[in-house]
Formats: structure tokens, C-alpha cells, sequence
């Protein structure tokens, strides 16, 4: 629409929603975007709210740290469970003002006996999983706690408000690892014949299905049945020489730990970080190529890299 000056009514500007935006803007280009509510101009590159301070509107979230890896066996001990990814979601609506630029890290699942990596959107960060320890490294906190080895080793610490301890390993050689720590359980402790399962994750209906994420590693073991990772996509541990399984991609699952005779431990799983913008706000302007849904009235925005949502 064009531009109406009324001495009376006064200035009605031109407007338009951010999906029906001028197709070939003109650098300094203004109007009222009504999805946003908010006067916007084109800068040569991109739509910029001309002050952020204007308009503010609400979002949810939820960010999970990559999960640790579990470890692998050695001559003496065996491997302990991988912890979760930290694991943490609003508990009220977090505040975001048009026109900034936030950005987001989506963590790499951690190596074989190693931690994982944080995960963040703008200044929250939620803390990398514990890697499993055996007899060369004892098991590390971290988001979830990993587990401890199988000759007695100590589950290590979870971080408060974003998971739990990894389980202790039994208490002589070549006996079951701890599982490692899930976001709502402590791993499972080891016994002479069976590894300590893995902690359960944490289930969350952000993208408006019910979906759990950041469980634990189970620990290795010596004989009989392989442990289970914790729900959430924890990975299995092994109980033979065959290989431990390694926690689920984008859940923030902790790695499986090796058995004896051999097996290796397992990679943690890599971590995400879901946005729930109210549709009526979205700017549809990120980076990072997340994916996007809606769910009622809000647009759903699942990073499974590292990018950026400008609001």
C-alpha cells in the first residue's frame, strides 16, 4: 500500500507481513512489518527492526550438551558408561527482544573415553557429559556424572539442575563398570556378573510430541547380558569383545563402556537445541539450517548444528 499523509488521522505507512515483504527491496526501504509489530528498514543485505528496545515477545527452550564417551577396557579394568549431555529447558518463558541476533552451539558427541562437548543458546550453556573411566583414566563429571570402572572405580559427579552421578563399578578386577549419569537418574552401579545401565534421560514435549533425550552409557562387563543404555539415547555397553554402542545422534546420549577381551567403548551422542517461537513473532531469519515445524501456535525451530535465530 502506498503511503497516506492525512492532517487529520495522520501518517499510515506501508506494511506488510516478513512472508510478504517487498521481493526487490531498495537500500533505506522502510514500513511496518505486521507480523513482527514493527517499523523495519532494508540495509542493502537485510530487514533491521529500527529499535530493538521496541518490542519483545516470548520463547521456550531447550538445550542438551553432547554426551561423554564411555571407555574402553583395559588388561586391569573395564569401561564405564558415558554421562549424558546437561540437559536443561525453560521453566518460564525466556524473553527476546526483535532485532538481536542469538546464537546457538549444538555440541559434538565426545570421543571414546573423552567428555563431551557444551552446548548453548545465547548466554546458557548446558555442560558436556562425563566420559566412563577404567584403569588409565578414572571416570569424569560433566553434564551426567560418567561411570566408574569395573575394578571398583567411583561414578563421577553430575551438574546440579542439569543431570546425575554415573554409577560405581563392582569392586575387583574384570567385575561389571558403572552405567553413566542420565538427566533424571544416577547410573547403575556394577555387580560381579552384570555392568550398571545406564541413567534415564529426560522426556519433553517442546516440539510437541514427547521425545526423551540425555540418557547414559551402560558400563562394560565381563559376561553375561550387555547393559542397556539409559532412554534418551544412551548407548549399550558390551559384555564380550564386540564393541560398545555409542550414544544416539542429536539426544545428548552418553556412550556405552567396553567389556573385557577387547570390545572398545563408544562415542557419546552429539547434542540440540530446540526454540519454540510464538508464530505470530517468527522472523523466519537464521543460520544453521534448523529444522522447522510448528506445533499450535508456535513455530519450532530443532538446531542439530551450530547457527543463529535473529528475533
Amino acid at each position: 500500500m502506498s503511503i497516506i499523509l492525512d492532517g487529520t488521522n495522520g501518517i499510515t505507512n506501508s506494511s506488510w507481513t516478513t512472508a510478504t515483504r517487498p521481493a526487490s527491496p531498495a537500500t533505506g526501504q522502510m514500513g511496518f512489518n505486521t507480523t513482527s509489530i514493527a517499523f523495519e528498514f532494508y540495509n542493502g543485505t537485510s530487514w533491521v527492526i529500527f529499535n530493538t528496545s521496541y518490542y519483545q515477545y516470548t520463547a521456550t527452550y531447550l538445550v542438551v550438551a553432547s554426551g561423554g564417551g564411555g571407555a574402553g577396557a583395559t588388561a586391569s579394568s573395564i569401561g564405564g558408561g558415558g554421562g549424558a549431555g546437561g540437559y536443561q529447558t525453560a521453566t518460564a518463558t525466556f524473553s527476546l527482544n526483535s532485532g538481536i541476533v542469538y546464537s546457538v552451539v549444538v555440541g559434538a558427541g565426545g570421543a571414546i573415553q573423552t567428555n563431551g562437548n557444551t552446548s548453548s543458546f545465547n548466554s546458557l550453556s548446558s555442560v558436556g557429559g562425563g566420559h566412563g573411566g577404567n584403569s588409565n583414566s578414572a571416570s569424569a563429571s560433566g553434564g551426567s556424572g560418567g561411570g566408574g570402572q569395573g575394578n571398583g572405580g567411583t561414578g563421577a559427579a553430575g551438574t546440579s539442575g542439569q543431570g546425575n552421578a554415573g554409577g560405581n563399578g563392582a569392586g575387583a578386577s574384570a567385575y561389571g563398570a558403572g552405567g553413566g549419569g542420565g538427566a533424571s537418574a544416577v547410573g547403575s552401579a556394577g555387580t560381579s556378573s552384570l555392568a550398571g545401565n545406564g541413567g534415564n534421560g529426560t522426556a519433553s514435549s517442546i516440539t510437541g510430541a514427547s521425545v526423551t533425550y540425555a540418557g547414559g552409557g551402560g558400563g562394560g562387563a565381563n559376561s553375561g547380558a550387555n547393559s542397556t543404555g539409559g532412554t534418551g539415547g544412551g548407548g549399550a555397553g558390551s559384555s564380550s569383545a564386540a564393541n560398545a554402542v555409542a550414544g544416539t545422534a542429536n539426544t545428548g546420549g552418553g556412550g556405552g563402556g567396553a567389556g573385557q577381551n577387547g570390545g572398545a567403548g563408544a562415542a557419546g551422542g552429539s547434542g540440540v537445541v530446540i526454540l519454540a517461537v510464538p508464530t505470530a513473532a517468527y522472523t523466519g531469519t537464521t543460520t544453521g539450517s534448523p529444522t522447522v515445524t510448528t506445533s499450535g501456535s508456535n513455530t519450532i525451530l530443532t538446531y542439530t548444528s551450530s547457527g543463529t535465530y535473529t528475533a
